[in-house]
């Protein structure tokens, strides 16, 4: 029986029977712990496909009204004020050109902007006076990177269910700011009520949460709430940067 030179009592034996136990056990923790971050990986991927599955659904559904609608004016101005008609033509083909452009998981705060912004040019021409647009971002860095297509289905929410059911209309406010080193962009509109046409919102509202959720993980959140004939929707998200 041959004695360790570090431990008398203990035997080389022993010793060997330690290491290979400690080395079983390590190797088993460490398969544990690979396995997990297996799972984790593979359910983000899940996450991105059934994010980006919605997207296109999103799109899908967005399109029929707003472009009947959009065309319907443009068809309207053509003869009247040609020009504000090919401005129209010109904002519609940019923002159905950004709603096709699925190559890039973020774009600058800036270009999501200029879509959003198009959108209500759009929108302003068919509603008139009905509509109008408080905006109150000067705060904020346009160069922030952010998930595309992110406000322009809540405007949509907004002037669909707020905006277009009131006789009189009403005020989009847009407002965003920085706070603790998040980003957070704020729409609210009047609301004559409970709207009938619910199931949009919701579809939009849970496909923007998962993917500011996808980009950001939990640093990340879209809340809803409705007080006094104001609805409002709040995006939190990091300023920069993946988690």
């Amino acid at each position: 029986m041959v004695h360790s030179a570090l431990f008398p009592d203990v035997t080389v034996e022993d010793h060997a029977v330690f290491l290979l136990r400690s080395l079983t056990i390590s190797t088993v923790i460490a398969a544990i712990v690979l396995r997990y971050l297996y799972i984790q990986f593979q359910w983000r991927e899940q996450l991105k496909t059934e994010a980006s599955a919605r997207v296109q659904a999103l799109q899908a559904r967005i399109r029929p009204h707003f472009l009947f609608n959009s065309l319907n004016t443009i068809a309207s101005l053509t003869r009247s004020e040609p020009a504000l008609a090919e401005t129209a033509i010109e904002d519609l083909s940019d923002l159905f050109r950004a709603s096709l452009d699925s190559n890039h998981d973020q774009t600058p705060l800036g270009e999501e902007l200029t879509v959003a912004r198009r959108y209500l040019n759009i929108e302003s021409l068919r509603l008139g006076d009905r509509l109008s647009v408080a905006w109150d971002l000067d705060d904020l860095s346009l160069e922030t990177e952010v998930p595309p297509l992110i406000l322009q289905p809540l405007l949509e929410n907004a002037i669909y269910h707020g905006i277009e059911p009131l006789p009189q209309g009403g005020i989009i406010h847009i407002a965003g700011h920085n706070h603790d080193g998040n980003l957070e962009i704020i729409i609210s509109n009047p609301v004559a009520g409970i709207s009938k046409r619910t199931s949009g919102t919701r579809i939009a509202q849970e496909n923007i949460r998962q993917r500011l959720q996808i980009a950001f993980g939990m640093q990340a959140d879209l809340l809803t709430s409705l007080s006094d004939g104001v609805y409002t929707v709040t995006l939190k998200m990091p300023r920069a940067g993946k988690p």
